[in-house]
């Protein structure tokens, strides 16, 4: 079967892996690493190889080998890149996303490349690090695409500055397969001999494992944490008990090259080594290259996000209708005025002045960011106006003006940049809620039925979104606005700025997030997380009929209780909690 040309740029993952101390120990057991090192064998003030970066996310190599339907018998690892932006903690869970990018043909006779890219994530929220693999498969090349660019680092006419020796044990892949990688090429002789070798041959990861050590100890001794790059090219194979040679030659402050050898024929194994290491610079949240929408950004809240988006980076469309607190009347001059703003201090934006309340409106705002800036990346459903009224005196015309802007506005706007978002595999969306529908405010039906309604929304969309990364996060902010302003105590409002709010409604929208399907509240420096919680409940009946009223009387206490709650990522997991109880009790 031919490599899968409609792989290319389709997104692969989420891919989720678990992984604690003692997977990092096993690690670095596999790449040689004992009794001299014990800083990453020992669980006490242990660290983490920056080489297992790429063994921690073996089953995401799967993916790719699997979406690009590579021949497995001609299949080797041929070059890596690893840009590191954070270390790597002990333990958590890594997630990684990423996509095929390029397939390169080298001929009939000398196979193809499959090349994809791809980043990490720890559970703590960081990007740890990126990748950019090629896989070498040298049974799929002749099917006439373009030839691999040449890319090669020129070494120095002189002896390396340092030499670093290292032996591997005939059983290294043994151990070394134990951290992922389980292909049988390492370990079964037949199909070595079926893929052309005379036995199994060693991981080129777990040579490149030894090289990292190597690269270390020389250069940043006991510091793997200022491990900034690593790139290199697999150029042979090298068989298990082989010793090696890695040759290590500075070139400028933080900056090395490098490669290792095959020490008894002197055969390069791996060549085109870049090492670069140094202090990591504090990671600073940026939004270069991303095109952000944000409505209602006139004023207050959404002024002050699409001034921050633009001050980090982001082109921004600043849609505003420019009417009334009740949303009748509009002009221009809001949305100008923000866009005078960004572009006085040397950002990018447009002006946009849609109504979010009609299909239309959203689709036109989402083809504006597209005519302007080609995508969108981000958006944050903003816009509201308030009719409050309590429920006697709520005309239905009041009711249904407060949902079209709020609620329906957010499916008018979020419908067509899911579309592009989906296309490009990447997005991130952002919902307005408030306390008001979270816990209730009098007066307030028509603004709290709309505000938890969009609580709803996010729930779908987080499922929806999941396979394209997109993710959808809702905001309850608590914030001066002129929504707000002649209804809040004057010693209130001076603490309610937009300022305190937009920081994390920002970090979920940025690329650093991996959160999706959350609700938080902000305002005045205080933030935390809502969320519906449910109880563990109890079981009541016979299983052959309903209970009677009377048993829901006596039994509601345990039926409130929220002891031992949890919450569901999807109706789906609520169903099957149901189901896990019911039938144990009929048994």
């Amino acid at each position: 079967m031919p490599l899968n040309p409609d792989a290319v740029g389709k997104p692969i993952g989420p891919v989720t892996k678990d992984y604690t101390w003692k997977d990092v120990v096993l690690y670095a057991l596999g790449v040689g690493a004992g009794v001299s090192e014990l800083e990453y064998c020992y669980e006490k003030n242990l660290k983490v190889l920056p080489s297992f970066s790429i063994a921690a996310v073996s089953e995401f190599l799967a993916h790719i080998v699997a979406a690009s339907n590579v021949n497995l018998a001609g299949i080797l690892h041929g070059e890596q890149r690893l840009t590191f932006h954070h270390p790597i903690p002990v333990e958590g869970a890594l997630t990684t996303r990423g996509k095929i990018t390029h397939y390169y043909d080298k001929g009939a006779e000398k196979g193809a490349l499959v090349v994809a890219e791809s980043d990490t994530w720890h559970s703590n929220g960081q990007k740890l690090f990126s990748s950019i693999v090629t896989l070498f498969s040298r049974l799929d090349g002749g099917f006439g695409g373009e030839n691999v660019p040449c890319n090669a680092v020129v070494f120095p006419d002189r002896a390396p500055d340092i030499v670093v020796e290292a032996y591997p044990s005939e059983n290294q892949p043994l151990l070394y397969r134990l951290s992922g990688d389980v292909f049988d090429l390492h370990v079964d002789p037949g199909f070595a001999r079926m893929a052309g070798f005379e036995k199994p041959i060693m991981h080129g990861l777990c040579t490149h494992g030894y090289a990292c050590r190597a690269l270390i100890e020389s250069l940043t001794p006991g510091a793997p944490e200022k491990v900034r790059r690593i790139d290199c090219r697999f150029t042979r194979t090298l068989y298990p008990g082989v010793p090696i040679q890695t040759l290590i030659w500075k070139t400028m402050d933080g900056n090395a090259i490098w490669k290792t050898l095959n020490a008894q024929t002197g055969e390069v194994v791996i060549d085109n080594g870049i090492f670069e290491y140094g202090d990591i610079p504090e990671p600073r949240i940026r939004f270069d290259g991303r095109v952000a929408v944000v409505t209602g950004a006139g004023a207050g809240l959404g002024r002050i996000y699409a001034l921050e988006l633009a001050r980090r980076g982001a082109a921004v469309v600043v849609n505003d209708l420019g009417g009334a607190r009740d949303g009748f009347g509009g002009s221009q001059t809001p949305a100008d005025r923000v866009v005078q703003e960004i572009r006085a201090m040397g950002g990018s934006a447009i002006a946009n002045y849609d109504s979010v309340a009609t299909s239309e409106g959203g689709a036109a705002i989402i083809q504006a960011a597209v005519d302007a800036f080609g995508t969108v990346d981000i958006l944050i459903n903003n816009a509201g106006i308030l009719r409050d009224r309590s429920l006697l005196k709520m005309e239905p015309e009041n009711w249904q003006a407060v949902l079209d802007v709020h609620l329906n506005g957010a499916y008018h706007v979020s419908r067509p940049a899911f579309a592009v978002m989906k296309a490009k595999g990447y997005g991130r969306i952002l919902m307005t809620t408030s306390a008001a529908g979270l816990y209730g405010n009098f007066g307030q039906s028509n603004y709290a039925a709309a505000k938890m309604g969009l609580v709803g929304l996010m729930n779908a969309l987080k499922l929806e979104g999941e396979k394209y990364h997109i993710l959808v996060n809702t905001i309850a902010p608590l914030a001066a606005s002129r929504l707000t302003e002649d209804i809040t105590p004057p010693e209130l409002l001076q603490k309610m700025k937009p300022e305190y709010v937009a920081p994390l409604a920002l970090y979920l929208c940025s690329e650093q997030c991996e959160i999706t399907g959350a609700v938080y509240n902000a305002g005045m420096g205080c933030y935390n997380r809502a969320a519906v919680v449910t109880g563990s409940g109890v079981y009541l009946g016979d299983g052959e009929s309903a209970p009677s009223l009377e048993d829901i009387a006596s039994g509601i206490e345990a039926i409130s209780s929220l002891k031992d709650g949890r919450e569901y990522h999807s109706l789906g997991e609520q169903v099957t909690d149901i189901w896990n109880t019911v039938l144990p009790s009929q048994k």
